[in-house]
This record gives structure tokens, C-alpha cells and sequence, in this order.
């Protein structure tokens, strides 16, 4: 029996998650998402399934629990080397929104090609005569550049070649093995060759603040960033002065570096530039799939069960 386990999701999980968890342990949501309210949720808690980035002292508050489950891919949500000091098992999930974020990522790509955001709008404003105003181009036989070839950038670099017949350029920070499609390049030489930037790539100390402006002056012409892995990646002063002084075609942005992104926020006045609220992964398909799976890994871990990817073994099996 598991009745004895509480469950905690920071934020609400997709109805069929909730209802599972609800026949088969306590299940709770915290009331918000403010760090103190977290603290003060998770003291009770046997496993936590998150949904938004937690307090670097949120495990000094929850002496029960034992899992942590990440409801998406990005662990700098979660404290992992805390985590893994308290014994508690991290858990998340690779493979759950890799689709949704490729199929966000290629509907930018042809956003930003054919203007489509822009066009749209001065249509209804200003009648038929935007059709002059607003040229777009093909992307067939343009190089991509990538940056971060894991499942998503793989994804983007294969939709990408097949569909348009791109030439795909990517930087990774770990090698990785020859797969047919992309070229492996440096990251300076991804940004001074590509017509098209895309990152996938995870947040780390490293890899925080690696668009600057020096990287943005050395793209060609013209060209498009679209960001759909951490806003932190992107200094958003740069990518404002190259967008205000037409360097770049445009950029797409699906995440920022403050979440929700303030009213008053430089980048909502900024020109060419089509912005989402970091929905990329959110599909009816894939919020079902990481909610589902997330619950199942919470309940595993307190019945004995690593979780589907384990990210600290260390701490495996739980004391």
C-alpha cells in the first residue's frame, strides 16, 4: 500500500497524473510557486515532481523526502548536488517533450524565413499591400548551425535536412559520434557560418551568457537565432542592439532569463523578434507524457524503483 507516501507537485500535473496519483497515494500541489511556500510544502513530502526552478536550500526544508522528480528535462530546476548530500534520488525525464520542442523549434525556423509574424499583422492593420513589404526567403540549401546536439538538437538538424535540404553545422560541448547530418564545428565557427542559429543546449556556469555580443557581431548578415533551451544562454542586451540595428534577420525566443517575463522587459519593445511563454515542450501529447511519467517515477522510487533516468546513481538504492 502506498497510502502512507505524499506526493508534492510544485504546480498542477495534467488531469489524468493527478487522477492516478489521487487513487494511489496523497497527492498535493503547493498553493504557488513562491520559494518560501516551497519551503514550507516539501516539509511533509515523500517525493516532489517540479515544474519550476526550486530554492538552492529547498531540501534543507524536507526531511522525509526521498525522490525528486524533474516534470521536463532541465535540472537547473533542481539543487542536484544538494540533493544528492541529502540522500534524496533525482530523477527526470530526456525523452518526454524532445518532440514538441523540434516541432517548435522548425515552426520558428519558418516564422523567421518568411516574416509570417510580421506579414500577418500589417495585413490586418494595413490591407493587401503588406505583400510588398514583408520578403521572405527559402531555407533550401542554407546552413543551420546548432548548438547543443543532444535529442533535440539531433531532432532540429534532422527535420531541418530532410524537409529543406540544409547544411548542418553543430557545436557540442562533449563529443559525439559521426551521425550523417551534422558537421561538427566550433562554437565560434557556428555562429560566423550558420544563416540560422538554433540552442538546444543546457544551462550550466559554463555555458551561461555564451551569446554575447561579440558572437552576434560575427553572424552573418540577416541571419536568425531562435533559442528554445535557457534564456540564461543569451545576453539580452546584446541581442536587443544587434536586433535594433538590423544586424540580425530576427530571433525567436521561447525562454528568458526571468520567468514570467516582466511587463516592462526590454525584449517585449525590441524589433524582429517573436516571443513565446516557454511552451515550446508543452503539446497536449507531450504535458500528458511528462506528467504521467513523472508521477509513475515518484511513486517507483518510494516503492523501491529507480526512476526511468536516474541522474545521481550515488544515491541509489535509498538508505
Amino acid at each position: 500500500m502506498t497510502d502512507r507516501f505524499r506526493v508534492l507537485a510544485t504546480s498542477p500535473l495534467h488531469p489524468d497524473a493527478e487522477a492516478f496519483l489521487h487513487g494511489r497515494c496523497t497527492y498535493l500541489v503547493a498553493p504557488d510557486t513562491d520559494p518560501d511556500t516551497l519551503r514550507r510544502s516539501v516539509a511533509e513530502a515523500d517525493a516532489l515532481i517540479v515544474r519550476v526552478k526550486l530554492p538552492d536550500d529547498i531540501f534543507d526544508h524536507a526531511p522525509r523526502l526521498k525522490a525528486c522528480i524533474r516534470h521536463g528535462v532541465g535540472l537547473d530546476f533542481v539543487p542536484v548536488e544538494a540533493a544528492t548530500r541529502a540522500g534524496i534520488v533525482v530523477g527526470n525525464l530526456p525523452d518526454a517533450n524532445t518532440q514538441a520542442v523540434v516541432e517548435h523549434a522548425v515552426g520558428c525556423a519558418l516564422l523567421l524565413a518568411k516574416d509570417f509574424h510580421a506579414l500577418s499583422a500589417d495585413f490586418r492593420a494595413n490591407g493587401w499591400a503588406a505583400r510588398d513589404r514583408h520578403p521572405s526567403l527559402e531555407l533550401a540549401g542554407r546552413t543551420l548551425g546548432i548548438v547543443g546536439c543532444g535529442r533535440i538538437g539531433r531532432g532540429v538538424a534532422k527535420a531541418m535536412r530532410q524537409a529543406f535540404g540544409m547544411r548542418v553545422i553543430g557545436y557540442n560541448r562533449r563529443p559525439t559520434a559521426p551521425d550523417g547530418v551534422i558537421e561538427p564545428a566550433t562554437l565560434d565557427e557556428v555562429f560566423r557560418k550558420a544563416d540560422m542559429v538554433v540552442l538546444t543546449m543546457a544551462l550550466t556556469p559554463e555555458t551561461r551568457g555564451l551569446v554575447n555580443a561579440r558572437r552576434l557581431a560575427s553572424m552573418r548578415p540577416g541571419a536568425f537565432l531562435i533559442n528554445v533551451a535557457r534564456g540564461e544562454l543569451i545576453q539580452d542586451a546584446a541581442l536587443i542592439a544587434a536586433l535594433e540595428a538590423k544586424h540580425l534577420g530576427g530571433a525567436a525566443l521561447d525562454v528568458f532569463d526571468r520567468e514570467p517575463l516582466p511587463a516592462d522587459h526590454p525584449l517585449l519593445s525590441a524589433p524582429r523578434l517573436f516571443l513565446t511563454p516557454h511552451i515550446a515542450g508543452g503539446t497536449r501529447e507531450s504535458l500528458r507524457r511528462m506528467s504521467m511519467e513523472a508521477a509513475r517515477d515518484a511513486l517507483g522510487v518510494l516503492q523501491g524503483t529507480p526512476p526511468s533516468h536516474l541522474v545521481n546513481p550515488e544515491v541509489w538504492p535509498v538508505g
